[in-house]
Order: C-alpha cells, then structure tokens, then sequence
C-alpha cells in the first residue's frame, strides 16, 4: 500500500474538507489530492529519482509528500538551518534529485539549474499538470530522513511505504476527526513528526494548520483563530507557550489535547502546563525517526493520574513515555544481550511493522528476529510503562562508575531557581570523566553553585554529586528541543599541551 492511498481514501470521504491552512493558502481534500497528482506528473517529466525539498514547510510539505509517493519517487526534506555546504553534502548522496527549494534558501543550493525548482512555482504548476500515478510496491522506498548528525556524519534513515502507512493505520481511526477538529503543526518539516504529522491528519480527516517559523505569540494567535483543537510542541516549544501565557493569559477553549515530545521535558515544566492548562489533555509522544514515528504514548489519563496520585509508582510515572502503541514489541536488554528483569535498564530494543532500522550506506541493522537497537537506555515498570533515562553513548564514567546524566537531571531540575539543565561528562586525567552540571536559571534568580551541588548530595550518594556548575543563559539545542550534548563536551573539555 502506497501512502498516496491515504490521501485518496481522505478525498473519498470528504471531498470538500478543509485539509491544510498555511499562511494565506487554503486547500480543500480534493484541492490537495489535484495538486499531489499534478506534482506527480511534473515530478516525473523531470526524470529525477529522488525528490528534495528545502524549506520551512507548510502546504509544501503535504503537497511534495504526496505527490512524490504517487511518482514512485522516495522524498527528503532536508534541514533548511544547515549552512550551504551541509545542504548541499546532503543533496549529493542522493541520486538524481530534483531540488525543490523555497525562495529564501534558492542561493544556498549548487545543483544545475534543471535539477532545481522553486517551491511555490510548482505547487502552482501541479494545479494544472497532466496527473500521473505509479504503481508502488509498499516495499518501495517512499522517504529518506537525515539524522541530526549531532555526534557524526548523518545517517540518512529510509522509511517504506509499509513502514509508514502500518504507523498510520495501528495508531489513528480513518476518518475518525470531529467536523470541527483542526491540528497546528508547528515541527520542522524535515523531522519526522512533521512527516507523521501530514500523514495520520490527512488520514484522520482533521484539518492541518501549519505555523511555519515557531513564535509562541503566533501560535495562540493560531489556536484562537483558527479553532484549534489539536497541536503538536517540542519542549523548547512547550516552555515558551506556557511562559507567554503565564505572562499574557487568554483563553484557548478549543484546545483539547497538546502533544509533546521528541526530547525529554524536565517535570517542573509538565506540572506547570498541567495546571495552567487543566482543561487540556497532555500527550507525551515518543518515537525516533527509525520507527516511522511515535511508538509509546503516555496518554491524557495517565498525566491526570500520576499528577493526583498518592501511589510513589504511579506518580512516577508522569516522568514516563507511556505505553507503546499497537504493533510494537518491547525489549529491555542488558550489556549481554539478554533481557532483563522488570525495573531493571538497559538498551531498548523495538519490533513492529513500522520499524525500519535501514540506512542508505549501511544496510539493515535488524537482528535476526527483527529487533531494533534504539540505544536509548531505558527501564519498564510492573504496567509496562516506559522509562528513557538517555543515551547510551551519554552514560559517564567516572571512577569506574557508570552514570546516567538523567538521574542527577531529574534532581537539580526540582531546584526552584533551575529553569533547564543538562549533566555532562568531561575528561578528567584522575576520574576519566569529571560530572558537569550545565544550568540556566529562572529568571530573576541567581543559585550558586555550591548550593546546587549540595542539594544533589541530599538525594544521591556523593560519587553521583556533579563536581562543578556552569551556567549559562541558554542551552544549544535542535530544532526538534534535543539538547547539543557535544557541543558542550567539546566547549567545556579540559586545555591540554602548552599554552
């Protein structure tokens, strides 16, 4: 099954919906499913293998989606803050691309012009196109997206049309959205909850309201106007919408139910949305760009109860992921590669339809059994909820000691003069690593940082109290919220050799 079928099942049942709203554009289900035939056909004059688009998204996103799969034509986005030489790296391990950019970033990018197109030019060329339609098998590859590259060389990560489409069909009811019900879509295009996103609203018959550039000002104004009932935030997002409506309170009836997720959000923050927001439904969504998406989800129910819960298990559980969604298969394994017991961590493994694990360059990294190595190191309580405590490559050692930076995190974020933190570990010539406490302070306040360390060596044992504090006014993070752990390593690393 192609994910183009997605759209033509959302056309035959509600033809004159209103499918995407992006800046002045509008565009019913019929209109979107016109144009991703359209673009399909001058996609496929072209004679290019791959489509790319460069840019902030909105209606393009939805439109170059479609008409892509109904092409036969795997898509990338790619990520429109890189500098030139990084876009253009990415473009060349992609074959015959034809590039299709937003005005603003036409002169970042090197390709002949043939292979380049600009993006509203094309949208309007689609209306009137010869349609075309390709057969795929939902094998066939329909998107390749890079990974951040925060730590190396990107992987460019490939999603079938299966993977995506058995994402879609486990997770959402087709054609199950109120007439009423609108999403704002405020994540980048290039991540794959932007992906996701188009494709279960479409299929869920909601109507998609793009805000291109996040401001937290614009996003109510969005919400407001547009009746919103439904959005998806990033952390970094999520802190600055409760803060501006801490500052400027005004009424969001609309609003239902706020998902976040793709980086952890400190639980201060959570507490706070949940009371400023009482009556919104809070997501926390989890997933990875390998997974075709969310594959846990800690519901509205589950906020509701951990934050009233007398019951030490069940509130902890407002620090979860949730619960994974249909189709998908847990595992927590240790160093061996054995499962190990319930509340015990390790690395969690994944299995479902919608998993790829497949990487242009690599290959499948699959076991035989069609596990995939998340290298999230997670735990999984009685009820099966879901517990990421961070990175396997974000573990310190020190002393000999394995450290998880969460665990001194989930402490120094209850401080009530910490507005962010991240712990991390720097090379140290007697302990191998040294612990690095990074904080930015709420504002108006100024901790010291003896003070902070003490307050860590009350809830954990001395070894696991951070040697020194940094502070800093913001944190370096993605778009997506996650934060730069290695610029901060290579930032704060110790000087060595002569001055």
């Amino acid at each position: 099954m192609s994910i183009s079928l997605l759209l033509e099942m959302a056309a035959s049942a509600q033809p004159d919906r209103t499918a995407v709203v992006a800046d002045e554009l509008r565009l019913t289900v019929t209109e979107l499913a016109t144009v991703a035939s359209g673009g399909a056909g001058v996609i496929t004059e072209s004679g290019a293998q791959h489509v790319v688009y460069v840019g902030t998204g909105g209606a393009h996103l939805p439109f170059l989606l479609f008409a892509s799969a109904q092409a036969g034509i795997p898509f990338t986005p790619l990520n429109y803050r890189l500098s030139a030489d990084g876009i253009n790296s990415l473009i060349a391990r992609l074959p015959h691309p034809l590039v299709v950019v937003d005005r603003e970033y036409r002169e970042m990018i090197d390709v002949p012009a043939q292979r380049l197109q600009d993006s509203d030019e094309i949208l309007d060329r689609a209306h009137t196109a010869e349609p075309f339609t390709r057969f795929v098998d939902p094998d066939d590859l329909a998107v390749v997206l890079f990974t951040s590259g925060t730590t190396s060389r990107p992987k460019a990560v490939q999603l079938s049309h299966s993977n995506l489409t058995s994402y879609v069909m486990q997770t959402v009811e087709f054609d199950s959205a109120a007439p009423e019900d609108a999403v704002l879509i405020a994540v980048p295009p290039y991540h794959i909850a932007g992906v996701g996103a188009a494709l279960s609203n479409v299929y869920s018959g909601r109507k998609m309201v793009y805000l291109r550039r996040f401001d937290p000002v614009e996003w109510i104004r969005l919400i407001r106007q547009e009746g919103v009932t439904t959005a998806t935030v990033v952390p970094t997002m999520l802190d600055r919408i409760i803060t501006t409506l801490e500052q400027n309170p005004v009424e969001l009836p609309t609003l239902r139910n706020l998902a976040y997720g793709g980086a952890k959000v400190g639980l201060p923050l959570v507490r706070k949305a949940l009371a400023l927001l009482p009556d919104v439904g809070f997501v926390n969504a989890y997933g990875l760009t390998e997974t075709s998406s969310t594959i846990a989800v800690l519901t509205p129910d589950d906020h509701r109860a951990a934050l009233s819960s007398s019951d030490p298990v069940v509130a902890a559980r407002l620090a979860s992921v949730g619960q994974p969604v249909p189709g998908i298969d847990l595992q927590i394994r240790g160093a061996d590669g054995e499962v190990v017991p319930q509340g015990e961590p390790g690395e969690l493994y994944v299995r479902g339809e919608q998993v790829s694990g497949k990487y242009d360059e690599i290959g499948s990294v699959l076991d035989e059994e069609g596990w995939f190595p998340t290298k999230d190191i997670a735990t999984l309580d009685a009820d099966g909820y879901l517990f990421i405590t961070g990175r396997s490559d974000d573990t310190i050692i020190r002393g000999g000691e394995n450290i998880a930076p969460a665990e001194l995190e989930d402490v120094l974020i209850e401080h009530p003069a910490v507005h962010q933190v991240v712990v991390i570990g720097v090379a140290d010539p007697e302990w191998g690593q040294s612990i690095v406490a990074i904080v930015v302070p709420e504002p108006g306040t100024e901790p010291d940082g003896e003070e902070l360390r003490a307050y860590a060596r009350k809830a954990l044992r001395g070894s696991r109290t951070p040697d020194r504090v940094v502070f800093r006014d913001v944190l370096p993070t993605t778009a997506t919220g996650k934060i730069l752990r290695r610029h901060l390593i290579q930032e704060l690393r110790p000087v060595t050799g002569n001055a």
